[in-house]
């Protein structure tokens, strides 16, 4: 048992007696750090997670939040949430990948909702190391097979490539389905004598031990030695068990439901039942399976994938098997939510005997250390204009992702009028005549210059995408992602992102409605920087919103203040030097609205938020073959700061862009655009010159590289 003496003594008393075998391996799954949050969950209450548009927050597989209407009276619910899948990304980052978008996708069902929406959040070592492109091939392979073949479009997300993910990266993974009201379904078991039906794929032995595999350090031999943790995904089973899940809502046979995820089915029954206050009798031999002579503890803690745990009424068991055989689908009446104790039977003797809430709740929170990082000091380098600026424009982490989004299908299902590429993804919610934004994504430069300003600037970021695009933020999940919990200061870095999103998501009146956390992101080669992965979704009224590429007819208007500093930027990335983080805006909210509003102002022609590589990225990305611009600057602070809250604008009518921010913002006369496909810069009196296709060939270096 990997779980610490203390626990096991508690346990002991507890149960009054040693645990079964059974018993051990559930505790220490059930009690790891990924599924109890045991380093995490005294952090959170940070988070404010309520608001009147939110119906379900955090603790339930999704967050259920109403849509504002802005066409028709239906009332219109989303779900959100956000998983990582990061080890096994790591181990096999094909099947690991591919995992982890199937869980997030069972979490949306398991609301009663209708997954239309994905977006995924990447981060690699250097993209110049053999094994970091290997692993982001794969991943990205993964991502797209998977979500491609159950018709869900992948519509936005990020890739960032560090040094810090050498050992260890990132996949972190959010879904947006839709539901109704009247077909909600909770994680919460209804009433003693009601069914658990388990409807999907038989279960083998895969993905054993997943979640305590989690919630420890890859070994420098993990990728032959962790394979067997490792799920194996099937998206044609998990395609049928969608539509399957459509028809027993539509038809109300669902009174409950939970997915097979970390832990497998010990982690959802049991958590299912605890949450409405009860227990459970099951019978593990009646789980249909895939392999012969399979154990209680291998029934238990596989995390087999594609697999669904229903509350269904006794009358009601029937028709569910007909549905699940109608869609060629496993079903299996392993036992019923009961009074009392979670219990288990296998082979007719009683392998798991305990209270449930104990199981599922029980697990005592760790007390640790924090050391908190000092600011850095200003040392700028002393670099060549032209070679930063092409250096900053051509890095992975800020170049095009075409390569990337190029392997999804964003058009499956009909929704997405603004798709990858731009500051945000919009779909279309058509029931509500309302449009939906959704950014995702954070910045390991940041977070590891400043932990607690890098959050802040993360979270205004996600929020500048969605006002750039005509939209105003509704709601966020998080992906909170760091190393080893144990190091002081590994532990102080992730209290300061802890700290910041929630901070500035209050600021911006944004409530955080879910979420998940995953430590132990450390290896041989250290932690992971501290990484606050924030997805974030507005709404607007239709579904149209300007480009972030050039009309090249307009004047260009920096809006937003600038932090005057280039701590945590891609350019001292690529140069050398320290600073220290930018300063944010004092009135974030406001900067946001007014964003909005110029962005739906039929005088804007172009809009695009300006972070990652600061503005010589952002002017790069929208130069096309027949639009570029002039622009003039002061310094190389001003086109390499990378302050979140400002957007380019170009416009028709700056009169209305000043009025708009009047008080709330600075506006800046940045030049004008051109229609000659040509970007000129004078910076502090030096002249710069690209055309596009000069900028398209920096751009592109993922693309040139790989194929």
């Amino acid at each position: 048992m990997s779980l610490p003496d203390t626990d096991y003594d508690l346990i002991h008393d507890e149960l009054g007696r040693e645990p079964t075998p059974a018993e051990d391996v559930l505790f220490e799954n059930l009690w790891s750090e990924h599924c109890a949050y045991r380093s995490s969950r005294p952090l959170l209450s940070a988070f404010d997670s309520e608001g009147e548009q939110v119906v379900i927050g955090p603790g339930d597989d999704a967050a259920v939040v109403a849509v504002p209407l802005h066409d028709g009276d239906d009332e219109t619910y989303i779900t959100f949430g956000i998983e990582s899948h990061n080890h096994p990304s790591y181990v096999d980052p094909f099947d690991g990948a591919a995992t982890g978008v199937g869980g997030i996708v069972r979490d949306t069902l398991s609301m009663g909702a209708y997954p239309i929406a994905l977006a995924d959040s990447l981060y690699f070592g250097d993209f110049d190391r053999e094994h970091s492109r290997y692993l982001f091939e794969g991943v990205v392979e993964g991502i797209s097979h998977y979500g491609n073949c159950i018709g869900v479009p992948t519509v936005a997300g990020s890739v960032d490539f560090h040094e810090g993910y050498v050992g260890n990266p990132l996949v972190n993974v959010a879904c947006v389905g839709l539901t109704t009201p009247d077909r909600l379904v909770t994680a919460e078991a209804q009433e003693a004598g009601n069914k658990l039906v388990l409807v999907g794929n038989a279960t083998g032995r895969d993905g054993l031990g997943g979640a305590s595999f989690a919630s420890e350090d890859l070994a420098e031999d993990a990728e032959t030695e962790d394979r067997p943790a490792v799920q194996v995904g099937d998206p044609y089973t998990e395609k049928l068990l969608i539509e399957a899940n459509e028809d027993l809502i539509d038809e109300g046979l669902i009174l409950s439901a939970r997915d097979l995820g970390a832990a497998g089915l010990g982690g959802a029954s049991s958590e299912l039942v605890a949450k409405g206050g009860f227990g459970a009798d099951i019978d593990l031999e009646r789980v249909h399976q895939r392999e012969p002579n399979m154990s209680a503890l291998e029934i238990l803690l596989a995390e087999s994938q594609e697999r669904m745990c229903y509350e269904v009424a006794p009358d009601d068991v029937d028709r569910v098997a007909e549905v699940a055989e109608k869609y060629d689908l496993g079903c299996s009446v392993i036992g019923e939510v009961a009074e009392g104790n979670y219990v288990c039977t296998f082979d007719g003797e009683v392998v798991v005997d305990v209270p449930p809430e104990f199981l599922a709740e029980g697990a005592p929170m760790n007390d640790l250390d924090a050391e908190t990082l000092e600011p850095q000091e200003r040392a700028l380098p002393d670099a060549e204009l032209a070679e930063a600026f092409e250096a900053v424009v051509g890095s992975p982490t800020t170049a095009s992702k075409r390569w990337v989004y190029r392997q999804y299908d964003h058009e499956v299902g009909v929704r997405t009028s603004v798709g990858p590429g731009d500051d945000a993804a919009i779909v279309a919610l058509r029931e509500a005549g309302t449009g939906l934004a959704l950014s995702s994504g954070a910045n390991p430069n940041w977070t590891s210059a400043n932990p607690y300003e890098g959050a802040r600037a993360v979270a205004l970021e996600n929020a500048t995408n969605i006002a750039a695009k005509g939209a105003t933020p509704l709601t966020a999940v998080n992906c909170l992602n760091g190393g080893n919990p144990e190091k002081p200061e590994v532990y102080g870095g992730f209290k300061g992102i802890v700290d910041g999103l929630a901070d500035m998501c209050r600021t911006l009146s944004t409530p955080v409605v879910g979420g998940n956390v995953s430590l132990y992101n450390d290896s041989v080669s250290g932690p992971i920087p501290p990484t606050p992965t924030l997805a974030m979704v507005g709404t607007k009224a239709g579904y149209e919103a300007p480009p972030a590429t050039f009309a090249g007819e307009g004047t260009l208007l920096l809006v937003g203040e600038a932090g005057g500093a280039l701590g945590g930027s891609e350019y001292l990335a690529k140069t050398g030097g320290t600073d220290r983080f930018p300063g944010l805006p004092a009135n974030p909210a406001a900067v946001v609205e007014a964003l909005a509003d110029v962005a739906n102002d039929e005088s804007t022609l172009a809009t695009h938020d300006v972070s990652h590589g600061g503005l010589a990225v952002s002017l790069a990305e929208m130069v096309t073959a027949d639009s570029g611009a002039e622009v003039e600057l002061a310094d190389e602070i001003a086109l390499f700061d990378e302050t979140p809250g400002r957007a380019v604008v170009e416009t028709t009518d700056p009169d209305a862009v000043y009025e708009a921010f009047d008080g709330v913002a600075p506006v800046t006369e940045l030049g004008s655009a051109t229609s000659d496909g040509e970007l000129t810069l004078t910076v502090g009196g030096e002249e710069l010159g690209y055309d596009a296709a000069a900028i398209a060939d920096l751009r592109d270096v993922i693309e040139r590289e790989l194929e």
